[in-house]
């Protein structure tokens, strides 16, 4: 029951730092070249989408191997 929370811990943490890391690169590309904003907006949001969905697969495997 520990290692699940564990796992659930961890996952967590690897969906923040992959936020992390997409938004920085998002701020990144976006001062070098303004005019492209919309296009980066909308990988931005697919790109967070399957993050966040991935850890939604994990929180729901840790109840199911709970």
């Amino acid at each position: 029951m520990n290692l699940t929370y564990l796992g659930l811990c961890l996952a967590c943490l690897g969906v923040s730092i992959a936020e992390g890391m997409i938004m920085s690169n998002l701020f990144k590309a976006a001062a070098r070249q303004p005019e492209i904003i919309g296009q980066l907006r909308s990988l931005l949001i697919l790109g967070v989408a399957f993050v966040e969905g991935t850890f939604f697969v994990t929180l729901a495997m840790s109840f199911v191997i709970k």
